[in-house]
């Protein structure tokens, strides 16, 4: 019994300091009715195992590293079990391949993908890479990447030898990302290979941070007259996974850099 009590007096603490942020002690007993000693031995607890972490020269009480690590172990398990049925949608409108996508380094690697019956692969496209720099998935992977980080990221090296419609530098690179944030959607026309087209959107953690991105790709003399919707229809998609991880929209659009 006392175990259980221990318990529920331990969660009634991470869901107070999730509320109200950083809390002191007395403001913790407050709000979830114990007495002080006894919240005192269950934050010491919770530190013990990073649950919770104190500020040192506030004194005040936070959530801990564990509680974040936990989270993004559920929200990869969660969207791995989400991805499948929302690219499914995606591929019954367009009858075209969609795919979940996460930044590897320099590049994009392909991590669930959904196609048509009618689709002839002769190779899967999970676990494919392919360079970030341009391609629409990239595009969508690096939307709040200063140019800093882009420059650090993508070295010169990283803009040669791509297909002359491909971004050549960091800076043209940076004109893209600004292009998808004002059209909600990142595109790449012709950019990794020719005759290929490519919208994506990214998907956000419950921080808000870009951990993935959906992304539909066609010829593009077939795909041509339905970028705009494809778009449109990503975004949605990519808001929806989101979602699965906690992403709050509130006003914000999920390309808002």
């Amino acid at each position: 019994m006392e175990t259980a009590t221990s318990l529920k007096r331990g969660l009634a603490i991470l869901l107070a300091l999730d509320e109200g942020g950083e809390l002191g002690v007395t403001r913790i007993s407050k709000l979830v009715g114990r007495e002080k000693s006894q919240v005192s031995r269950t934050l010491k607890v919770l530190a013990d195992h990073g649950l919770v972490e104190r500020d040192p020269v506030t004194l005040a009480y936070r959530l801990g590293w564990r509680i974040f690590t936990l989270a993004a172990v559920a929200g990869e398990q969660r969207l791995a079990s989400a991805a499948p049925r929302c690219l499914g949608e995606l591929v019954q409108t367009f009858e075209e391949s969609a795919h979940l996508s996460v930044l590897q380094g320099a590049d994009v690697l392909t991590v669930v993908s959904e196609s048509p019956p009618q689709a002839v692969q002769a190779v899967s496209w999970v676990g494919r890479v392919a360079p970030a720099a341009c391609t629409s998935a990239g595009y969508a992977l690096l939307i709040d990447r200063d140019r800093n980080e882009l420059e650090g990221l993508l070295p010169d090296q990283a803009f040669r030898r791509r297909h002359p419609r491909a971004p050549q530098s960091a800076d043209e690179l940076w004109e893209r990302l600004a292009a998808a944030a004002r059209r909600g959607y990142a595109l790449a026309d012709e950019e990794l290979e020719p005759g290929l087209v490519a919208v994506a959107a990214p998907v956000r953690d419950f921080r808000g941070r870009v951990v993935a991105a959906v992304n539909v790709s066609a010829p593009k003399f077939r795909f041509a007259a339905r970028v705009d919707e494809a778009g449109q229809r990503v975004r949605i998609v990519a808001e929806e996974l989101s979602q699965v991880l906690g992403w709050e929209a509130g006003s914000a659009s999920i390309l808002a850099r």
